[in-house]
């Protein structure tokens, strides 16, 4: 009788790795395709604020802690949405520049205007607490989904 090996049977040093199978490494990136049907998955189930989320990360190629710091008063000025914004990174104190696009400013826009968002407050402002925005666990929770 041949005994099964599983992951936790680590007997005469055969252990099975735990990649055994899966595919490892750095994930391709999205095709124009991807981002597109992503996009218009969003916008037809109402989701504002993952759809300026996902939009501004594709725009902006901000790391996850710099995207939720953003501020309203980064991106809009007065009652229009910036068509180019510039954001301090945390990580290396270096201004970003970046373009908004005419998508992503209609977006932004309807996302203010559902979470009737004004003045210089939190872009993704925390449900629990409204003067503090969204962590960046929680956005990552929100990326995967």
């Amino acid at each position: 009788m041949t005994q099964q090996l599983t992951e936790f049977d680590c007997s005469k040093n055969r252990c099975i790795p735990w990649n055994k199978g899966r595919i490892i490494g750095q994930k391709p990136p999205l095709k124009p395709q991807d981002i597109w049907s992503i996009r218009v998955l969003l916008k037809m189930k109402n989701r504002y604020r993952d759809l300026v989320l996902f939009i501004l990360v594709i725009d902006s190629k901000l790391r996850g802690c710099d995207l939720v710091k953003l501020r309203t008063s980064d991106v809009v000025h007065g009652e229009n949405v910036l068509r180019r914004a510039s954001v301090l990174q945390q990580k290396t104190g270096q201004p970003v520049r970046f373009e908004i696009t005419d998508q992503t400013r209609i977006a932004v826009q309807q996302w203010m205007s559902v979470a009737d968002l004004r003045g210089d407050t939190w872009l993704f402002a925390s449900r629990i607490r409204p003067e503090a925005h969204i962590t960046t666990r929680q956005y990552a929770r929100i990326v995967k989904t």
